[in-house]
């Protein structure tokens, strides 16, 4: 088979060990051919390609980013842009397309799906939030980057009597925030499933006070929101799938903490710190895992699906099915939470 493959929406550590199985195990026991489109679906758009081959995905396993690079080129957005794709899948006689990217990414597969393409997808999100699988790479050293933050800022936050509010990402779900906050040891933790209750968090922070714990640290989600204000963001720009970018709960936390409690109060934005670097082995393991399932689906003759990891077992869903809403965290992770801290009187 010829088979064309691409990145698109954030990078996320994973994805080379992901363009590496497919390849490998594409052209070691099928024979296949592969040609990488660059940027996305932008890519696809410019018929802007690389080969990959065995040298071209030698030696990036462990590398964070992607090879083929990535945008968030929305197809719906550009004149006659499925026009010009499908023209330029046939131009590469193309016998399956992977793209590896989360509901952006595969609410275009699924338009091509629909319109001939034999498209197959791969999960991937830093925020875990894709409907349908248990975990998408990436989202593992997301938290391991968190928490190893979280774990330094409470030397510092303790040195100078402080609380410190870290904000990780999360637009919609709080997985890295709830887990990352439990691991690191976080006295409260505000995700975007619960509206912030600003009287609650400053009670669970004097309560730590009252104790005799002079320091204390705060984890939010940037998708986080106060229930009378809009989601904190940097100017009200969107991409072209219609997302503003988020950024600035975890100021608006600080001051508002500081303003009510007395509390001397900073704030810390990890950003793309979080997606950056080495991949863990868990998310290594992964990533490959759903390669090789990818190539296989792509030989079965199986299209228009996504490759899902449920419990340990390597499966796959229709994309309808994946993109159809968020997967938000579940309820006994926010009773974890909860169960933590002290109740309410």
């Amino acid at each position: 088979m010829r088979i064309g493959m691409l990145t698109g929406g954030g990078d996320c550590p994973g994805l080379n060990a992901v363009i590496r199985a497919v390849v490998r195990k594409g052209i070691l026991h099928y024979g296949d051919e592969f040609v990488g489109f660059m940027e996305g679906w932008r890519g696809v758009l410019d018929d802007a390609t690389m080969p990959l081959n065995m040298e071209t995905t030698s030696g990036i396993l462990h590398k964070g980013g992607t090879i083929l690079r990535s945008s968030r080129t929305n197809v719906k957005k550009i004149p006659n842009g499925f026009e010009t794709c499908l023209q330029v899948i046939a131009s590469h006689k193309l016998d399956a397309l992977i793209a590896l990217g989360g509901d952006d990414t595969q609410s275009i597969s699924l338009a091509l799906s629909e319109r001939g393409v034999k498209c197959i997808g791969v999960p991937k999100t830093i925020d875990n939030d894709l409907s349908g699988t248990d975990a998408c790479f990436g989202f593992d050293t997301a938290v391991t980057i968190a928490t190893e933050a979280i774990d330094r800022l409470h030397s510092t936050a303790e040195a100078h009597n402080r609380v410190l509010v870290c904000e990780v990402m999360g637009r919609d779900a709080g997985w890295i925030a709830i887990t990352s906050g439990i691991a690191g040891g976080a006295d409260v933790i505000l995700v975007p499933e619960v509206p912030i209750d600003i009287e609650e968090v400053c009670r669970l922070l004097r309560y730590r006070y009252d104790h005799g714990k002079k320091f204390a640290i705060v984890v939010a989600a940037e998708g986080a929101k106060f229930p009378e204000r809009e989601q904190a963001s940097q100017g009200a720009a969107v991409d072209a799938f219609g997302h503003v970018r988020l950024s600035g709960i975890g100021q608006q936390l600080a001051e508002e903490i500081e303003k009510r409690t007395g509390f001397e109060t900073r704030s810390v934005n990890l950003g793309h710190t979080q997606r950056g670097g080495t991949p863990s082995a868990y998310d290594r393991m992964l990533a490959t895992r759903y390669g090789v399932r990818a190539i296989d689906l792509a030989h079965e003759g199986r299209f228009g699906r996504l490759v899902v990891l449920k419990g340990t077992h390597i499966s796959d869903i229709p994309l309808s099915e994946a993109i159809a809403k968020t997967r938000t965290v579940d309820q006994d992770l926010l009773d974890v939470m909860t169960s933590l801290e002290p109740p309410r009187r």
